[in-house]
């Protein structure tokens, strides 16, 4: 990894020199019923509209790459002759500008996921060929306990990762196209004084840290208190109504469904994300429902999350972005569950 400085005002400069592709980023929508700034990642065109500064944005990244809704092919009938259509195009290159660490880990987690192994989601990885990936550092916010879940710094997943500095923007360059977009700014090689200075911000960061999870031994905790009565009290609270999922940035559980025109002439294959606290999710043909109960449901996602993908792939599956918390109806936290469970597991 590299390192570099520039001077502030360059950054409007580096933004005009990624404006050939389509440039995603943060930007202010509104205000919530408590006046609170919501932002949320969408095209930008203007770089007095990209919000550097925000807190967390309602939705994360994942949408871009994994969306809610995706045809995955199509074919239509005419006379003796079909044609299918399968659509793989990735779109256009996009830039992805001013993400958080926690939202790249997030990616990378994913790629864990829908890009390794014998099938290979290729919706997803024409989207992420695509990608142009641009960090910045943050400031934690009430809700988020990324340091917990070892993800407030990105060590990979991206192009180049920037920390306000107030007067110049120190840079880590990951990538040779990224070294070669610093070459045309006023960028150089920061001094000790610099680098001490970034260090101190690190440290300072650190400790700006109030939300916590304590990780200790979890997927051991979690194996012994999998019928602790904690559970049906979360679940007596959870709503059931999947927004957890929908703002995750890591949940990737889908269903496809195929929808047949009423002439009969044509079909389309859809891919829907889905929430596995949803009712519906574990039903099966017949009617039977392996989860019919809201404190399993809420249950086996904490177990996936914490438990299964630590098992698969030796970390958690959670970033700590805090946003499942911020937007459950029922003001179910991470935090607040994982913690009564381990003193339910404490209990004489």
């Amino acid at each position: 990894m590299l390192f570099r400085v520039f001077p502030r005002p360059e950054m409007a400069k580096l933004f005009s020199l990624l404006a050939d592709r389509r440039i995603v980023g943060p930007v202010l929508r509104g205000q919530d019923r408590s006046g609170r700034s919501l932002y949320d990642f969408a095209p930008i065109t203007d770089f007095a509209e990209l919000a550097l500064d925000y807190s967390t944005t309602v939705y994360s990244p994942k949408s871009w790459f994994l969306p809610y809704r995706e045809e995955v092919s199509s074919f239509r009938v005419t006379g003796r002759e079909w044609q299918r259509k399968v659509d793989m195009a990735p779109g256009p290159p996009t830039v992805y500008f001013g993400l958080h660490a926690c939202d790249i880990n997030a990616l990378q987690k994913l790629d864990k996921v829908l890009l390794s192994g014998g099938w290979p989601m290729t919706h997803y990885a024409a989207k992420r060929s695509q990608a142009f990936i641009i960090g910045v550092s943050c400031l934690p916010c009430e809700q988020c306990f990324c340091r917990s879940m070892g993800t407030d710094q990105a060590q990979q997943g991206f192009d180049l990762f920037l920390t306000d500095m107030g007067d110049y923007y120190f840079a880590e360059v990951l990538s040779a196209e990224a070294f070669g977009l610093l070459e045309q700014l006023s960028a150089r090689e920061p001094n000790n004084d610099e680098h001490a200075l970034y260090l101190d911000w690190v440290r300072q960061r650190e400790r700006a840290f109030t939300c916590r999870v304590d990780t200790t031994d979890l997927t051991k905790i979690l194996d012994l208190e999998f019928q602790a009565e904690v559970w049906q009290k979360w679940g007596a609270k959870c709503f059931s109504c999947g927004t957890c999922a929908s703002v995750c940035p890591t949940c990737y559980c889908y269903g496809v469904s195929e929808n047949v025109d009423l002439d009969l002439q044509g079909a389309h294959k859809i891919r829907q994300l889905h929430s596995c606290n949803l009712i519906d999710f574990a039903e099966v043909a017949g009617g039977h429902n392996f989860r019919p109960e809201s404190h399993t449901r809420l249950k086996y996602r904490y177990y996936h999350k914490h438990r299964g993908f630590v098992e698969a792939y030796e970390e958690p599956l959670c970033v700590g972005c805090g946003r499942c918390g911020k937007a459950c109806l029922a003001g179910i936290t991470v935090p607040d569950v994982i913690a009564s469970v381990r003193h339910e597991g404490n209990r004489g």
